[in-house]
């Protein structure tokens, strides 16, 4: 993707859609029909979700973490200009501190470190505009830039990749692989040519603040660049490299994000088969922190059924104590190292039933269970044998043009048809 935040799905840009878009997104008009001036595109989901965290630092709660994202295009000659918005009232119905989620961590509240839960999502996730223009017959320039979006860097972020597609919660690894997908002030350029898309964003690194309904706008003083290679219509991969400033509130300094990932996505008619494999690092306050996730979801007729698994290099002093420290040696304050990082290990499997089809409305009623593999340093803290499983109701908003999966700003402009092997017309 690049710079719209996680999914522009039309027919030629997007980032969370599925196929190319040509492929699953092209409309064909009655002979005599003119196509409409402007195409618009939504897609948006709810979870009602009843979360149990098991262990000391576990609990339960009833949240509704959700999305949604419209799309607005047309033809300008040959040329596409896209205007892209993706909101969230996670601020209201995940609340301030968002969901329980043992061994998470990532950004602040009341000025201390937010643990063992995944913050909420901003209201404005994305307001971006995309401008794609053919440059040869297999060359494509497309420009993207906005108040919110998501810079060159990492995989599709979760919300919209295929094989997280009925997955309520966030991965462990979120502030490793895709934690930028909400950056206030982003500029994009992206290339491409056949299989490959090569990008790269300026952007504020900066991560939002605990006010989720504002806009935290700061100097574009951070840089990334990926690099696609799409091979045929069911494979894709990337590599991604950037060099945040002073991402996090209560550490200052600067990260190096590296990111690799491959995906895998078969579809006909309704059902799909999606799958994710993906690795990054963090380097940043003289330690590195890797993460690894593993994701598939199998669609077939009314059921679904998928599996999470990711190792995830933790910050073992901040979830043991709460805090970033202050002292000059936390092995001297509280007796550990605060650049050790412990590795847990999490194994999710789950299924969802569709039962309600209306007008566009998708509802259906799902379950998962997460299992542990805790570190020796945290035992004490969480558990030994912690076992999590949230049941929801996940609803679909209409999706006419189809569901935004995948799909990201760099996608091929159209009529490139990945050397012949897309199947783009």
């Amino acid at each position: 993707m690049a710079f719209v935040l996680v999914p522009l799905s039309v027919p030629v840009f997007a980032q969370t859609s599925g196929p190319p878009p040509a492929q699953e997104h092209q409309h064909h008009m009655p002979a005599g029909v003119n196509a409409p001036t402007w195409t618009f595109m939504q897609d948006g989901i709810v979870f009602g979700m009843f979360n149990h965290q098991g262990g000391a630092r576990g609990g339960d709660e009833f949240k509704v973490p959700n999305w949604w994202m419209g799309m607005l295009s047309r033809d300008v000659g040959k040329s596409k200009l896209t205007f892209t918005s993706m909101l969230s009232l996670d601020a209201a119905t995940v609340g301030k501190r968002g969901y329980r989620e043992i061994f998470q961590s990532g950004e602040a509240v009341d000025g201390q470190p937010l643990i063992d839960r995944q913050h909420p999502h901003d209201v404005f996730m994305q307001l971006s505009a995309v401008w794609r223009t053919p440059l040869t017959e297999r060359t494509g320039l497309t420009l993207a830039g906005g108040p919110v979006g998501e810079p060159a860097l990492g995989p599709v972020a979760f919300m919209h990749r295929a094989s997280a597609a009925e997955n309520p919660m966030a991965p462990l690894g979120h502030h490793v692989f895709d934690s930028t997908h909400i950056a206030f002030g982003v500029v994009t350029a992206a290339v491409d040519y056949g299989p490959f898309v090569v990008e790269g964003s300026i952007f504020n690194g900066r991560e939002p603040n605990e006010n989720r309904s504002n806009f935290d706008f700061g100097a574009l003083d951070s840089m990334s660049g990926r690099v696609w290679f799409k091979p045929n219509d069911k494979w894709e991969f990337q590599v991604s490299s950037g060099h945040l400033v002073d991402p996090e509130e209560l550490e200052p300094g600067n990260v190096t994000r590296t990111t690799a990932s491959g995906s895998w996505f078969s579809k006909s008619d309704a059902d799909f088969t999606a799958v994710t494999v993906g690795w990054g690092i963090n380097a940043a306050h003289g330690t590195t922190r890797q993460a690894l996730v593993g994701e598939v979801t199998r669609r077939q007729g009314a059921n679904a059924i998928f599996s999470r698994v990711e190792g995830r290099q933790l910050e073992t002093a901040v979830l043991l104590t709460g805090r970033v420290s202050s002292c000059p040696s936390v092995v001297h304050c509280i007796g550990i190292d605060e650049q050790r990082s412990d590795a847990v290990a999490a194994v999710t499997f789950g299924g969802t039933r569709d039962l309600i089809a209306w007008r566009g409305f998708e509802g259906a009623l799902g379950a998962q269970a997460t299992v542990y593999g805790v570190p020796d340093a945290l035992k004490s803290t969480h558990g030994s044998h912690p076992v999590s499983f949230q049941l929801f109701f996940r609803v679909r908003t209409p999706a006419p043009m189809g569901r935004m999966w995948n799909m990201r700003m760099s996608q091929p402009t159209a009529g490139h048809d990945m050397a012949g092997t897309s199947g783009m017309k």
